[in-house]
């Protein structure tokens, strides 16, 4: 027996050096510059993949967007060149349009309501990417949007003396701005701080730890203090890669991006609160909307903007159950 178990561990230790068990690494690109705590937490989902794999998995991750846009990067991974990268709503929505619900105009109240709706929606929205050859790893919120500006709103008629950005390409923001009647300019984002500094536009919308990050802080003087809407951001990995690895292994790299993503999205919200701090100090004035005429207008404008949206980027179906989600959230938690 002894000489049999001796025999059986030289039989494994002499496989393994034969045929090592196969690595996979996983290029890995995104916007999210050097230094910053969304890869701070990288690197320590990097490492933690590592050693729970045995060295099977590693990442080689491109910060910086130094791939390109979302649109260069979605090219890469649809050739190969990539096989991961994290995306806000604007580039998701180029693949599955229909995911641009969840980020519907003067819609959600609180980051309680996000989450819920979001969870329950994930295995729908998992489905449909991976109908286009993604899987849908974890979400990684941008976090909440608001409306800054070089002159003083405190409702929406007071837009019509701004020129607002708009990001290039999206139906979503392009209708909300029609709809609301705020004048806006296709640009894209890299053209954004420029456009501030020659008056081309006088207006944006973004987060505000996004609006620290990318200076543009220092050509606006006013927040509207009612968000516009919540901005979505994914990580995704192409299927043609996933289903390289074994069974073994996916559920690992699954399981651990979705907690990763949700440490990421915890550490969002904080940050974005804390530069709205940052943002006074720096003495960008935050107009709340106080008055119940201007409250009961940015609701209206909401419901027609989804309305006028159903059919081009996603199903009444697919409203209908959002909205229902969001009102069985509201009728046993309160709003």
């Amino acid at each position: 027996m002894k000489k049999f178990i001796r025999l059986l561990s030289v039989i494994i230790i002499l496989s393994t050096l034969l045929f090592p068990q196969q690595k996979y690494t996983l290029k890995m690109a995104t916007v999210a510059p050097e230094g910053s705590s969304w890869m701070a937490e990288m690197r320590d989902f990097e490492k933690d993949i590592k050693e729970l794999t045995n060295g099977r998995i590693q990442f080689q991750v491109y910060p910086n967007a130094v791939q390109g846009s979302e649109v260069d990067v979605l090219r890469k991974m649809r050739l190969g060149q990539l096989h991961s990268g994290t995306f806000t709503g604007v580039g998701l929505g180029t693949i599955v349009p229909d995911v641009r619900v969840l980020e519907i105009p003067f819609l959600f109240r609180n980051s309680d309501e996000i989450d819920y709706v979001y969870g329950t929606l994930f295995e729908h929205f998992q489905k449909r990417f991976l109908e286009e050859g993604f899987y849908l790893a974890g979400w990684a919120e941008v976090g909440l949007v608001y409306l800054y500006t070089h002159e003083k709103v405190e409702s929406l008629q007071d837009f019509n003396k701004v020129k607002m950005w708009l990001w290039k390409g999206d139906p979503l923001a392009r209708t909300a701005f029609e709809v609301c009647k705020i004048s806006s300019i296709p640009l894209e984002v890299t053209d954004v701080h420029t456009s501030l500094q020659t008056g081309l536009i006088n207006g944006v919308y973004v987060s505000p730890y996004a609006l620290l990050a990318l200076q543009w802080f220092t050509k606006v003087k006013y927040m509207l203090g009612y968000p516009l809407t919540n901005s979505i951001g994914a990580v995704l990995i192409t299927k043609k890669q996933m289903d390289k690895m074994p069974e073994d292994l996916q559920k690992i790299l699954m399981q651990k991006t979705k907690e990763y993503m949700r440490k990421i999205v915890l550490k969002s919200r904080a940050e974005n609160l804390e530069s709205i701090e940052v943002l006074k100090e720096a003495g960008i004035q935050v107009t709340p909307v106080r008055a119940a005429t201007a409250i009961a207008e940015i609701d209206a404008a909401g419901k027609v903007i989804r309305e006028k949206l159903v059919g081009e980027l996603y199903s009444r179906e697919l409203l209908d159950e959002m909205l229902r989600l969001l009102e069985e959230y509201r009728s046993t938690h309160g709003s």
